[in-house]
């Protein structure tokens, strides 16, 4: 088994998203994605990028059919024990690449991938794998973390640091994710506070960033439709 960055982070991850800073940050991705991306009963849909499942089981819960992709053996593991002790969940996980994606053409209704894309140099030829496997009509959310918020900052002060994630990460602005789509995309972010916010008043400052239309949320997600 080929050994992956992201093998030692398979833990950290989901512990992260179970602490306060990280159980909000969850509520107001899962939001956005699911908005975007629209899931529906029975639809057949591909998660690219799944990761441990956290934001699989949100979109499962409104009855698609996943099939999720991962390059990390260990953290595509964990996804499939955490969702196979769902009841009515039936979840097929495969290790790849989101670069070659082992699917055909036109094979899936609706495809996304959270957080994956910024650590792929090479952005162009994911995007075309992703609308490559969607089939004409369907949707694709593309999801990645915003160079023009704060939280990157931060991470590029800790790749700095040593930190060997990030170090890996590639910051893409609105702008940039808009010149890799072959179509006209909706492009929205999400997490306008900071890890410093009071927890009280990260609700209005969502809000706020929301309502403005903010383009410097940390989470930064694109949809468009495969013509």
């Amino acid at each position: 088994m080929t050994t992956t960055l992201f093998d030692k982070w398979t833990d950290r991850y989901d512990c992260w998203f179970e602490t306060q800073c990280g159980i909000l940050v969850k509520q107001y991705e899962s939001e956005l994605l699911l908005k975007l991306l629209n899931p529906l009963s029975g639809e057949k849909i591909l998660d690219v990028g799944c990761g441990t499942g956290v934001f699989t089981i949100d979109v499962m819960a409104l009855g698609s059919r996943i099939t999720g992709i991962d390059i990390s053996e260990p953290m595509l593991r964990k996804a499939v024990n955490k969702i196979d002790k769902i009841p009515r969940y039936a979840f097929i996980g495969i290790c790849a690449d989101m670069c070659a994606l082992p699917f055909a053409d036109n094979s899936f209704d609706k495809v996304l991938s959270m957080t994956a894309i910024e650590f792929i140099e090479d952005a162009n030829k994911a995007v075309a794998e992703l609308d490559r496997v969607t089939r004409q009509g369907g949707t694709i959310v593309l999801t990645t973390l915003n160079s023009l918020s704060p939280w990157a900052e931060q991470r590029r002060k800790a790749a700095e640091n040593g930190h060997d994630l990030f170090q890996k990460t590639f910051f893409r602005s609105p702008d940039d994710m808009r010149s890799l789509i072959p179509a006209n995309p909706v492009v929205k972010t999400a997490i306008h506070f900071q890890k410093e916010d009071c927890l009280s008043d990260i609700p209005e400052i969502e809000r706020h960033g929301k309502k403005n239309n903010s383009d410097k949320g940390a989470f930064l997600a694109v949809k468009w439709k495969k013509t």
